[in-house]
């Protein structure tokens, strides 16, 4: 394929030619949201464990911990902190970041300035659906945690459910902390092409849609067949342009390469840092690039479906574009993997926020959630081969997380007649730190039965009865005899009667042929 593709008179195909950030393809992503909701999320189609589980969820809470230390040695403890994220997706991050940071805080037992944290998204079926989600009740009440639709393509306020008050240009006193997982690689970005110390505009063109018929968004997604055209522009070196600076190194440095450029997103926070007089911090992360070298001569971008879709996020973009103007920002060292995480301080005196950048270092730089989810996919594939010596402190190391504990249940379960006291007693304790900072999703029926089973071989029939009991409140196992049995046998050992009839009787309307449950009625009755 000719590179110099320097196309004025470009021979149409059958399908439509669009600059790339104008394509059909983001308002059927807009659809897609819109339409699917929170389910987009608890149906596993859009991935969110790796950005949303609890050791990812602790390393953020570590450094805005840090943010609030900083500010409080800088004597700024009376104004509020606005924690702003961006795309929240379905509300398991920022669940699990307030639960870590109150921990923190009140460990800690300091003075430190107030906060509220503020979930975002641009669909306002997913802000109903946080606000009435039974996890946030207890944080909305304590006045932690506001909501917010927010289009982060135009919108310049942001208009708070709870609060019933509208955040405006220059109100907030305090620097605006901003997180964005997965934010900056699903908005729309602009495609250019570097070739010969020129830029150009790289339109492209979908076939193999027809626009007649009642495709749904993510089958339109599915369908799409993408060409690429390109075109001389000019205007991204003009001198007018406001990321003329970056351009030119991209002119410089780079050849035959296709550039995904964040226009979008570098707006949305220029807009967002207008709303504090005191600039803003923003921890992000996302499968993108910083290096320079990753951007040398890439390839036309891969659209990965997963009923929406997802493309490389600039991250070197944003970072020039704000280290210009005075900003801090860090990346790893070390080349990621699977997820990318930065921080930037576009404050004033940056290096002062000590705590801050230290935490980042212990939590992400050392080692962090990219690192974590490497070694936890290897690891879910030796789970047969693994002792309670290695499970519990994996376990301990990622958070306690349900996931976890799900996936290698049988296994446990497998070593329990062999377990020390003390191994049984850090499961018992390892399951209620769990539950604790659980964010109720439609599986929790699966993990307090997980759980309750765990409790009921351990001998613990008391802890045992309360996680079967909330796993029967589930209505994916309301009908299970299992759970009934087992609640059956917890009642029994706590020689509570009545209830271990009425359950063991249960089971029997279930299943007439059920042995042990036949057995212990005719204990019972007799």
């Amino acid at each position: 394929m000719d590179r110099k593709r320097v196309i004025n008179d470009m021979i149409e195909n059958d399908g439509q030619r669009f600059r790339f950030s104008e394509a059909p393809v983001w308002e059927w992503q807009r659809a897609y949201y819109e339409q699917k909701g929170l389910q987009a999320w608890t149906d596993n189609q859009v991935p969110q464990y790796i950005t949303s589980n609890p050791m990812i969820a602790t390393a953020y809470a570590e450094m805005i911990f840090g943010f609030l230390q900083d500010l409080a040695a800088k004597g700024q403890t009376t104004e509020t902190v606005t924690i702003l994220e961006l795309g929240a997706g379905v509300g398991r991050l920022a669940f699990q970041i307030l639960t870590k940071l109150c921990e923190l805080i009140d460990y800690a037992a300091t003075t430190l300035p107030p906060f509220r944290y503020v979930m975002t998204d641009l669909a306002a079926d997913n802000v109903t659906g946080w606000r009435t989600h039974p996890s946030m009740q207890p944080l909305i009440q304590q006045g932690l945690l506001d909501f917010a639709q927010f289009d982060a393509m135009q919108d310049t306020e942001l208009n708070l459910t709870v609060a019933d008050t509208i955040i405006r240009p220059g109100e907030l006193s305090q620097p605006l902390l901003i997180i964005a997982n997965y934010f900056f690689d699903s908005i729309p970005q602009e495609l250019i092409y570097v070739g010969e110390g020129q830029i150009f505009e790289c339109d492209v063109m979908i076939t193999n849609i027809d626009s007649s018929s009642n495709l749904q968004p993510v089958e339109m997604l599915e369908n799409m067949e993408l060409s690429y055209a390109y075109r001389p522009a000019p205007e991204y070196s003009a001198v007018d342009f406001p990321y003329r600076e970056v351009i030119s190194i991209y002119q410089e440095e780079l050849e035959d390469s296709h550039i995904l450029f964040p226009a979008a997103g570098l707006a949305c926070l220029e807009r967002l840092e207008t709303l504090s007089q005191s600039g803003f911090v923003l921890i992000t992360a996302d499968k993108g690039d910083h290096r320079l070298d990753n951007w040398k001569f890439a390839e036309p971008p891969e659209f990965v479906l997963h009923g929406s879709f997802s493309l490389t996020a600039n991250y070197h973009a944003i970072q020039h574009v704000f280290e210009q103007r005075g900003a801090h920002v860090r990346f790893t060292s070390h080349h990621y993997k699977d997820l990318n995480i930065g921080c930037m301080l576009m404050v004033e005196e940056p290096i002062t926020y000590v705590n801050m950048r230290l935490a980042y270092l212990r939590e992400i730089e050392r080692f962090g959630p990219d690192d974590f989810f490497s070694i936890k996919e290897w690891f879910d594939h030796q789970l047969s081969r693994m002792e309670l010596k290695q499970l519990l402190p994996f376990w301990r190391l990622g958070g306690y997380d349900a996931e976890f504990l799900i996936h290698s249940a049988q296994r446990i379960s497998d070593l329990l007649p062999e377990a020390s006291d003390e191994e049984i007693l850090d499961i018992q304790h390892g399951i209620h730190i769990m539950w604790s900072s659980y964010y109720t999703m439609e599986q929790m029926g699966d993990i307090a039965f997980v759980a309750g089973q765990l409790l009921n071989e351990m001998g613990m029939y008391g802890d045992a009865k309360h996680f079967l009991e909330l796993a029967l409140e589930s209505d994916e196992v309301k009908r299970n005899s299992a759970v009934l049995y087992d609640l059956a046998v917890c009642c029994y050992e706590l020689e509570l009667e009545n209830e271990a009839l009425n359950y063991t009787r249960k089971v029997l309307v279930m299943e007439p042929d059920h042995e042990e449950a036949r057995s212990m009625l005719e204990s019972l009755e007799g």
